[in-house]
């Protein structure tokens, strides 16, 4: 903080420091006598400047850094903004760091985290160059304590909270307001979960609850609802396709996957890997084309729509349509996401190659895959292997083994 103070003034706060046995470092003096914290005055860029710090090892710590930037010509004043007023700015003007740019349903996101999180517990005065590597541990051990949130936040959500406070700290340090991100080497809370053994995070419907939920699907939503079944489109996905991402002539008719709804807007795909096509059964194309015969004949037309041609709400369909539905057909934990989860257990379980499931939903790895739905498939371990069967037809299962002999005395 530099002073700029007229002479009486400077005179007035000189009665009120105290010298001490290093150069530029004082105490200050209360009014009763008492001596409080210590004062580092320099000077920098032509000024005379000064901070405050708490302890003498702390002033120290600051005029040896100060002095060391002067001598680099490194210098930076220090910024007076506080942290919640830098965060404010930066969430509006924020442009990711990534070639793809930033979207902006994660900025809405960032700003969602921010208010319910980061402003909550960052002091209004404490300001963006006073931010330490200890602040942002209590930051996370505030997140992790069940007791100060009202409830366990989940070790992602934690991770979540974090990312654009990190993000807006890294922007300074780019900008120079900050020498070091005080959230590099952050530690974040990995603890195990207490889960039931009976349950599974992905549960997908048998081929009868399947059945059943089709033949009693209303008729303007069944082709939708095939749709999520037969492709493993995400809800978002479906919801967003226009006239354009239909390839429904040709050996090898499938659909385009080139955005989605996310929050009331349209998006494109998070990742290169949610960019594809993925095929269409003849079934399936031919209910599309009589779908399409009642909507208007523009590229840019939704394929699924509400009567009056607005987009369909996925909420909504889901409270009125889905969770009755699949009620009825005895499976009242399913949703949406229960189709995508099915089309992938119904494609493994037919012997289809994971990697071609893996693209088929957009999934980053087949690896990924393999981990999520390794579970739905029938059989918990491979079963005993008959090397001579396996090995039959080769030349190597008719060579005669040698005859071991002892060796002699």
């Amino acid at each position: 903080m530099s002073t700029t103070d007229p002479s009486p003034t400077r005179a007035r706060e000189g009665r009120r420091l105290v010298v001490t046995n290093t150069p530029g470092i004082y105490r200050r003096k209360r009014a009763d006598g008492s001596l409080g914290g210590y004062v580092v005055i320099y000077r920098a860029a032509g000024r005379q400047r000064k901070e405050s710090a708490r302890t003498l090892a702390e002033a120290r710590a600051i005029r040896a850094s100060r002095h060391a930037d002067r001598d680099r010509g490194e210098f930076h004043a220090p910024s007076r903004v506080t942290l919640r007023e830098f965060l404010a700015e930066w969430i509006d003007r924020y442009q990711g760091t990534g070639r793809r740019g930033f979207r902006e349903g994660t900025r809405a996101e960032y700003r969602r985290l921010l208010d319910q999180y980061a402003h909550r517990y960052f002091g209004e005065r404490l300001r963006l160059v006073d931010v330490t590597p200890h602040h942002m541990a209590q930051y996370v051990a505030w997140l992790a304590d069940a007791g100060r949130q009202g409830r366990r936040l989940a070790d992602a959500t934690v991770a979540n909270a974090v990312i654009p406070v990190r993000a807006a700290l890294g922007t300074a340090k780019a900008e120079g307001l900050l020498r070091h991100n005080p959230a590099d080497g952050l530690r974040l809370p990995v603890r195990q979960e207490v889960r039931d053994d009976d349950a599974e995070d992905v549960k997908a419907l048998s081929r009868e609850q399947l059945a059943t939920a089709l033949g009693l699907a209303p008729v303007r939503h069944r082709t939708l609802i095939e749709l999520l079944a037969a492709t493993g489109l995400r809800v978002s996905e479906a919801l967003a396709l226009q006239r354009r991402h239909l390839a429904l002539d040709g050996a090898r008719p499938h659909v385009r996957i080139r955005r989605a709804f996310v929050k009331g807007r349209v998006e494109p795909p998070k990742s290169r890997h949610g960019r594809r096509d993925v095929p269409l059964s003849r079934e399936l194309v031919n209910r599309l084309r009589a779908d399409l015969a009642d909507l208007p004949d523009v590229p840019e037309a939704l394929i699924f729509v509400n009567r009056n041609g607005t987009p369909i709400d996925a909420d909504n369909l889901r409270r009125r349509v889905v969770k009755p539905l699949m009620e009825e057909a005895g499976a009242p934990w399913a949703a949406f996401h229960t189709l995508r989860h099915t089309y992938a257990s119904l494609q493994l379980a037919r012997g289809v190659n994971v990697v071609q499931v893996s693209r088929a939903l957009g999934h980053h790895s087949a690896a990924f895959t393999l981990d999520t739905y390794a579970h739905l498939l029938e059989g918990e371990e491979a079963p005993a292997l008959d090397l001579a069967g396996a090995l039959e037809g080769t030349a190597s299962a008719h060579r005669v083994p040698p005859k071991l002999t002892a060796p002699s005395a």
